[in-house]
């Protein structure tokens, strides 16, 4: 990881961590419960890689973090609600999530149902309402219109569906990408389109390169998370290891070979940094973030 990078990161993650504090409702608030529970499995935890994008986004479009802590906490709060559902029993039965207890074994399987239906209203509430947005109210809706499709059945609930229905099944690559686009891309995707539609007047040929950067990030994303779900161990992943493959799911690994899936990654960052050839330095952090993404070591 760059220098550049690694202290950007660093003030990404303490700038997102403390807008996520103040967006959430306080632990002691009515239904106390319900609070602490969305206010756990949101705060100290995780990389926080789309509201990254999101900042570093903003950073080669020029626009201050300030006006992106709104649309950063939004992408969050629906990335976390999508984690809690997804290590319930009904879904993966997961019992760990970066680094601790899962949000249904730390409460309850109800409590940890609503913390994620309640993050998911919040999302849309912040896209709404949130004073620190400054873009338009005709660009306000369509960073709700973004964030809601990618959300929902034709994005990463969809995703979601498509991944459980192929449990046990052998999905060709199209087919395996299809699944990702949506369950993983599409939010990757969202997190940058946020950013695109902060900046007033955007260049339509720049938010379609760095939509197609998002696209392939998205996918290289989910290619190293099965090289890792494979490679790597379950204290430093802080989730549990070899769970998809336990799950018998379709993954790069299983269908390329390791070694495939690795040049595939390559492959994806490649392109990623053909989408930024009309930038110069200044998407510098867009580029390293790439290479970090294939590079992780969780």
């Amino acid at each position: 990881m760059s220098n550049a990078l690694k202290e950007y990161l660093s003030f990404c993650q303490n700038r997102i961590e403390k807008a996520l504090d103040d967006r959430l409702p306080a632990g002691q608030l009515l239904p106390q419960k319900l609070h602490q529970a969305m206010r756990y499995s949101v705060l100290d935890g995780g990389k926080r890689m789309r509201p990254v994008l999101t900042y570093c986004t903003g950073k080669a479009l020029g626009i201050a973090p300030e006006a992106l802590d709104g649309p950063a906490c939004a992408v969050e709060f629906i990335h976390v609600y999508s984690l809690i559902h997804d290590d319930l029993p009904a879904m993966d039965d997961d019992d760990l999530r970066r680094g601790k207890a899962t949000c249904h074994v730390a409460f309850d399987e109800a409590t940890a149902i609503l913390a994620g239906d309640a993050l998911q209203a919040l999302a849309f509430e912040i896209l709404a309402h949130d004073p620190s947005i400054t873009a338009t109210a005709q660009d306000r809706l369509k960073m709700i219109i973004a964030l809601a499709k990618a959300s929902g059945s034709q994005g990463m609930v969809g995703g979601q569906a498509i991944d459980l229905q192929s449990v046990g099944m052998s999905l060709n690559l199209p087919e395996l990408e299809n699944m990702h686009i949506h369950k993983t891309g599409a939010l990757i995707r969202a997190s940058v389109k946020l950013a695109t539609l902060a900046k007033a007047d955007i260049d339509p040929t720049v938010a379609t390169k760095l939509d197609h950067y998002a696209k392939c990030i998205g996918l290289s994303f989910q290619v190293k998370d099965d090289i890792l779900d494979e490679e790597s161990d379950t204290a430093t992943l802080g989730k549990t290891q070899g769970k998809d493959q336990d799950n018998d799911k379709p993954t790069y690994p299983a269908l390329l070979g390791l070694a495939g899936a690795k040049q595939k990654a390559q492959e994806l960052h490649e392109k990623a940094l053909d989408s930024l050839c009309i930038f110069g330095k200044e998407a510098d952090l867009l580029r390293d973030l790439s290479l970090y993404i294939i590079q992780r070591t969780h």
